[in-house]
């Protein structure tokens, strides 16, 4: 026997992160101190037409397992060595049988397509009829449900897709699908069910200890409320089809991972996809454990407090949230929430969002006429579309020598509604608004009408902390992460236009950092959520609203129009109802 096989190699300890987002499935592999050694993408279908957006669960899992083999091969990482898996994917909603195989929702009748996607907008009228009805809980979701929110897709289904619905053994939030497909167990997360269920988290205010919050039976489902929607029947069985057992973020599931799911084999950790992305700016607080027993929970000093609570977390991607927390629940028109403990334990979470920010750029740019040329270039000079179009915009600054950069759009106005309000208006039939367009079909004229959208999409960040700071948050800082963080053109413009600091992360693939920080905590490599963050992430660079006071005087007044194309596209709403009525 060799010296080496006497004393081998002690194996590493590999965090392994998924994210599932609205295009693709990617993975990525971190070791202790939070260094990406590796990460692979696949791309996934989607289905649109009209409101009805679509996916496959299968196609998504045939994605997840071709990204987690394809970045453990670049990692060049073994199965042995990953000790923990965490998901993070959108909230979107999965049907499927008593086999777990899928169950249509689509108009098409196609099998495969049992996901109705987070952004669907089929279900606006079934939103409108459950605000009709003024739950209680619907003073948890800042007033009414948006018909991106599950229960008005589920009450869609029902009165759409008789068969299909009956059909269906359980409908899942993609996350919990994933967990379920890669475990065997079908508990939900107390994230994914309060954000987008209408569940009410504070039912386990007294099950905050480690041994009282395992195996926690689903209480916070309020079944006069289903009943009074028309889905009564989504009670019954102990709530089987929609969840009768929720774990807090950090528990592990079954045991482990099925011998079919993959090869890894080591504990799941269930959250959804926002949450998972922002733990990486949480970190920037000094967090306290306080030993209770065997179980460690979070507390923090008062001026710890006040620091967490004055802080907003953008996740930029295809859409944006934007997240902050507090000690007592803020009720805040508009805006969801407020969720207990489904982000920080034991505090209450405030989430604004924009259904369309990363979709809206995509779709600004590639229907634009100029942008196969604009593609050309930025691909024969190596670099983004969005890089070639930064600089494009520093040279016209210098040409025409405009005082500043943002100062090129001063006849150019978007409202950025292009997929309705989200926050703080709550209006999904909201539309965008260009105001300012010539005949001009440059690749100039391009880039002037992304930096107004650019721009656009911040004042409407604006809006959303203005709106939350006068229902009680003080919101001072912003966190960015997710895929637009990266566009330092669009988090200058943040910054500028609302005034405050911006934090971006040390890891820029923070999203799926977050989900294998969340997995090595549930694979108790780490004895708290607190001591995980602390080992394997930190703050970066912060980004400093420019102290100009001629930018701050523009901005505030292209902001007041902002504000303005919404009022007059209310006016303009009133007007042509009346000539129609």
């Amino acid at each position: 026997m060799t010296t080496a096989e006497l004393n081998p190699l002690p194996s590493r300890s590999i965090f392994l992160g998924v994210d599932v987002g609205t295009g693709s499935a990617r993975a990525g592999l971190f070791d202790e101190n939070g260094k990406l050694l590796g990460s692979s993408s696949s791309p996934i279908q989607i289905w649109k037409d009209g409101d009805c957006v679509e996916q496959s669960s299968t196609d998504i899992w045939h994605a997840v397992c071709a990204a987690v083999k394809s970045a453990c091969s670049l990692a060049n990482v073994t199965d042995v060595e990953v000790k923990g898996i965490g998901f993070a994917a959108t909230c979107s909603l999965v049907a499927v049988d008593a086999e777990g195989s899928p169950v249509t929702v689509s108009w098409s009748g196609d099998s495969r397509r049992n996901i109705i996607v987070w952004m669907d907008h089929r279900a606006v009228k079934q939103a409108e009829r459950i605000n009709s009805f003024n739950s209680p809980v619907l003073q948890y979701c800042g007033g009414g449900v948006s018909p991106e929110m599950e229960p008005p897709k589920l009450l869609w289904v029902k009165e759409n897709l008789q068969e299909s619905w009956s059909m269906v053994y359980k409908w899942m939030d993609l996350s919990d699908w994933l967990s379920y497909r890669a475990t065997g167990d079908d508990t939900r997360s107390l994230c994914t069910t309060v954000c987008k269920w209408t569940y009410l988290g504070h039912a386990h205010m007294h099950q905050m200890t480690e041994k009282a919050s395992r195996d926690m039976e689903a209480c916070g489902w309020d079944d006069e409320f289903w009943e009074e929607i028309g889905l009564g029947d989504l009670v019954d069985g102990h709530h089987a089809k929609i969840g009768r057992s929720v774990a807090f973020p950090g528990h592990p599931l079954g045991n482990g991972l099925t011998a079919t799911a993959a090869k890894a084999s080591s504990l799941l950790y269930l959250n959804w996809d926002c949450w998972l992305e922002l733990l990486w700016g949480l970190h920037s607080l000094t967090l306290m454990p306080v030993e209770l027993g065997s179980w460690k929970k979070w507390a923090f000093s008062e001026s710890d407090v006040e620091t967490l609570c004055t802080r907003m977390v953008l996740v930029c991607g295809t859409s944006t949230c934007h997240m902050a927390v507090s000690r007592e629940k803020l009720f805040i028109p508009g805006v969801w929430g407020p969720f207990w403990s489904a982000m920080v334990p034991e505090y209450w979470l405030t989430e604004g969002g924009q259904s369309a920010t990363g979709a809206l750029l995509d779709h600004i740019i590639e229907n634009h006429v100029a942008s196969p040329r604009l593609a050309n270039h930025a691909a024969s000079q190596k670099v983004s579309v969005f890089e070639l179009l930064n600089n494009i915009l520093k040279s016209m600054a210098q040409d025409t020598s405009s005082p500043f950069i943002a100062a090129l759009t001063s006849d150019m106005h978007i409202l950025p509604d292009f997929h309705g309000n989200r926050s703080p208006v709550a209006d999904p039939n909201s539309k965008g608004v260009v105001f300012g367009m010539t005949l001009d079909t440059s690749e100039k004229q391009l880039a002037l009408l992304y930096l107004a959208t650019v721009q656009g999409i911040a004042y409407g960040t604006r809006h959303i902390v203005e709106h939350c700071n006068a229902h009680g948050h003080k919101i001072d800082t912003l966190l960015a992460c997710g895929g637009l963080s990266k566009n330092p053109l669009l988090i200058q413009e943040h910054a500028d236009i609302v005034g405050c600091p911006i934090i971006l992360p040390r890891e820029s693939e923070s999203v799926l950092l977050g989900a294998a920080i969340l997995g090595a905590v549930a694979a108790k490599n780490y004895p708290s959520l607190h001591d995980a963050m602390k080992a394997l992430n930190a703050a970066g660079q912060v980004v400093q609203p420019s102290s100009d006071p001629k930018i701050k005087k523009y901005h505030d007044a292209k902001y007041r129009i902002f504000r303005d194309l919404y009022e007059q596209q209310l006016s303009h709403r009133s007007i042509i109802s009346q000539a129609l009525a």
